[in-house]
């Protein structure tokens, strides 16, 4: 008798995709959840975050573009929280 495991298809579908982009993933779902609050200083702490994510991500796990676009969000999100009002 032949169990259905879902884990080989779950491997096929995650082994297309590298570390870089699947915090990419993460980060749009955070900035999609963190819109209805209405705070920048919120969307602005969660683009530092990430930011620093995407630059500590060695280099052997994502291209370097990843590095490139958290070095952006470190220098972009820190202005944005100094406008931001609430």
């Amino acid at each position: 008798m032949i169990e259905f495991v879902p884990l080989p298809l779950i491997d096929d579908f995650v082994i297309k995709y590298n570390v870089g982009q699947a915090i990419l993933l993460l980060f749009v779902l955070s900035i999609l959840a963190a819109i209805p609050l209405g705070s920048q200083k919120v969307l602005s702490l969660n683009a530092i975050t990430f930011g620093l994510l995407f630059v500590l991500i060695p280099s052997s796990l994502a291209p370097p573009h990843y590095k490139y676009l958290g070095i952006a969000l470190l220098v972009a999100a820190p202005l944005v929280y100094t406008t931001a009002r609430r």
